[in-house]
C-alpha cells in the first residue's frame, strides 16, 4: 500500500506541488529516497528514524521506499522531513492516512521528535490555500503561515507526538494568529544632518518618487548618514507589497519568529560582495541582496569599489524590476523592484575638487576612479548630486534641521497622489513615478510650452539618451507632485535637468 502526502518544492518564490509517496514492502530493512533528492533530503532518513524512535515508534523490518514526485524536479532542503515522517506514521497506522489528504506538509525534524523552523512557509501556505488545502508546519512558522488567509486550516505542532494526538482526538491544536513586528521608533532622524540642504532636498525627491540616487563627495561629508536616514521618511509597505517582500524573506529564511514587518527593506552589502550574493544564485539559486531589497532601498557605499561585473549585473534588475537567475539546472526569477542609493568619493584619494586640496595624480585620478562605474549604469540613475564637505563652523552655528517626521508627511502625500493617478489610468501595479511605463510618461508629465522648450534645448546640448529623457520627465513629475501641482512647469524641468548635470560637470572637470 502506498501512502501519499502533499508537500512543495520551491522555484523562486513559487511553491510547486510535490507528492511524497511512501511504500512499506518486504525486503531488506532501510529507507530509500528517490526523486532527485539533494544531500539535505537524502540525510532526512536518519533524522526521520531518530524522530520516530524518540516518539515511541519503530520501523518494521521491511523495506521503505520514498518517492518524491515529479521525479524530474530537483528536491532541495530539509522541509521534506515532516512529510516523509507523517507518511511513514500513516503507513504504520499511527496516523489516519485519509486525514492527511487535505493538507500540505513541511517541516524539519530534530532527533528528539520536535519540529523546527524551515524557510518558505508563507509561499507554501499561499499555494495550499489556492488548492483549497490546509497546511501543517512547525510551530515557530505558524504566525507566518496565518497571513495566507483566514479560511485556510493551519496546524502548527511542536512535535510529532502532538500532531499524532491531534488526529487521534487526544489533543486540539489551535490555529496560529498572524503577528507583526513592533517597529522600533528609533530610526536615525534627518534632524541629525546639519547643512547639506541640497542633499536633503534630493533625498526627499528620491523618497517621494522612488528614484535612484548617487551622492558624490569627499570622506566625512555625510553621504552615508543621509542614506541611513532614508528609511525614516519612506512610507510603510502597502498590503500587496508587504506580501511580496515577506515571501522573498520567507524563502531566504529571514522571517524569524514568523512575524512580518511593514517597514521597507534597507540592504547595505559590503563592496566585497560577489555577483551571486548581489543578484542571487549559488547551488540552490537563492535570492540575492537585490531581491531582498525588493520594494525598498539597496544602498551601495563606496560605489566604485564594487567590481565592475557586480555593478553591471544591476542594470537588468534596475530596468525590468526582476532578477533572472539562469543556471544549467535552474531558471528562476525573483522580484527586484528596488531603489538604488549609492555613495562615492570623487577620486581615490577622496578630495578632488575640494578647496585647499590637490590630487597627487592630478585630474587622471578622478577620471580613472569614476570610470569604474559604467555609463549605462549611470544612465539609470535619476538623481546625481555633489555632497561637499561641511565645516566645523557650520556644525556649531547652524540651527537644527527639519526632522524626518515632517519630511515623511510630504513624501506620503506625494506618493498617495501618484498611486491614485496610476490607478485612475488603469495601472494599479504602478505606485511611483520611477516605475511609470515609458508609453505613459509623456501623458503623465505633460509640460507647458516653456518647460518643453527648455527640455528640448537641454536634450540637444547634453545629448540625452531616450532613457535619460524619460527619467528627467519622471523626476519633474515628482517635483510637481511634491508641490501639489498638476502641470509640470519650467522650474520643475530645470531642477530635474540639474540633477543629471552634476555627473557630467564632474567628468568635464576631470
Amino acid at each position: 500500500m502506498v501512502t501519499r502526502v502533499r508537500t512543495v518544492a520551491f522555484q523562486g518564490i513559487e511553491a510547486q506541488p510535490v507528492d511524497v509517496q511512501v511504500m512499506i514492502s518486504p525486503g531488506k530493512m532501510g529507507i530509500h529516497i528517490v526523486g532527485l533528492p539533494d544531500k539535505a533530503v537524502a540525510e532526512s532518513r536518519e533524522r526521520v528514524q531518530a524522530a520516530l524512535h524518540a516518539s515511541g515508534l519503530s520501523l518494521p523490518p521491511k523495506k521503505v521506499t520514498v518517492n518524491l514526485a515529479p521525479a524530474d524536479l530537483p528536491k532541495e532542503g530539509s522541509h521534506y522531513d515532516l512529510p516523509i515522517a507523517v507518511g511513514l506514521m500513516a503507513g504504520l497506522g499511527a496516523m489516519p492516512a485519509d486525514a492527511l489528504q487535505s493538507y500540505v506538509v513541511l517541516g524539519e525534524l530534530s532527533l528528539d521528535g520536535t519540529i523546527t523552523h524551515v524557510a518558505g512557509v508563507l509561499p507554501a501556505a499561499i499555494s495550499a490555500n489556492r488548492q483549497d488545502r490546509g497546511l501543517i508546519c512547525p510551530a515557530p512558522c505558524g504566525p507566518e503561515a496565518a497571513w495566507a488567509g483566514e479560511d485556510i486550516d493551519i496546524l502548527a505542532p511542536r512535535s510529532l507526538i502532538s500532531l499524532a494526538n491531534h488526529f487521534r482526538g487526544h489533543q486540539v491544536l489551535s490555529r496560529p494568529e498572524p503577528s507583526m513586528h513592533a517597529n522600533a521608533p528609533d530610526l536615525p532622524d534627518l534632524a541629525d544632518i546639519r547643512g547639506q540642504e541640497s542633499a536633503r532636498r534630493a533625498l526627499e525627491i528620491a523618497a517621494a518618487g522612488g528614484h535612484n540616487l548617487l551622492m558624490i563627495g569627499p570622506p566625512g561629508s555625510g553621504k552615508s548618514m543621509l542614506a541611513q536616514r532614508l528609511p525614516s521618511i519612506l512610507p510603510p509597505l502597502l498590503p500587496r507589497e508587504l506580501l511580496e517582500v515577506s515571501m522573498i524573506a520567507s524563502v531566504a529564511g529571514q522571517l524569524l519568529g514568523g512575524k512580518l514587518t511593514d517597514r521597507r527593506p534597507f540592504r547595505a552589502p559590503h563592496h566585497s560582495a560577489s555577483m551571486a550574493a548581489m543578484v542571487g544564485g549559488g547551488i540552490r539559486a537563492r535570492p540575492g541582496e537585490v531581491s531582498l531589497a525588493h520594494r525598498g532601498v539597496l544602498f551601495l557605499d563606496e560605489f566604485p569599489e564594487f567590481t565592475p561585473q557586480v555593478l553591471d549585473s544591476l542594470r537588468q534588475p534596475l530596468e525590468t524590476g526582476d532578477c533572472m537567475i539562469a543556471r544549467a539546472n535552474h531558471r528562476i526569477s525573483y522580484p527586484a523592484q528596488i531603489q538604488l542609493v549609492a555613495a562615492m568619493n570623487p577620486c581615490r584619494c577622496g578630495m578632488a575638487g575640494e578647496p585647499g586640496h590637490r590630487c597627487a595624480r592630478g585630474p587622471r585620478c578622478q577620471q580613472d576612479y569614476q570610470a569604474r562605474v559604467s555609463g549605462p549604469l549611470l544612465d539609470r540613475i535619476d538623481l546625481r548630486i555633489d555632497v561637499p564637505a561641511v565645516s566645523a563652523v557650520d556644525l556649531i552655528h547652524r540651527p537644527a534641521s527639519e526632522s524626518s517626521a515632517f519630511v515623511a508627511v510630504r513624501v506620503a502625500r506625494a506618493r498617495d497622489v501618484q498611486k491614485r493617478r496610476y490607478e485612475a489610468l488603469g495601472f494599479p501595479a504602478v505606485t511611483m513615478n520611477a516605475h511609470c511605463p515609458v508609453a505613459l510618461i509623456e501623458e503623465v508629465a505633460q509640460c507647458d510650452k516653456a518647460a518643453l522648450t527648455l527640455l528640448q534645448q537641454a536634450a540637444e546640448q547634453m545629448r540625452f539618451s531616450a532613457r535619460g529623457y524619460h527619467r528627467v520627465l519622471k523626476v519633474a513629475r515628482t517635483l510637481a507632485d511634491l508641490e501639489g501641482i498638476e502641470a509640470v512647469g519650467r522650474i520643475h524641468v530645470a531642477e530635474a535637468i540639474s540633477y543629471r548635470m552634476a555627473q557630467d560637470a564632474a567628468n568635464q572637470a576631470a
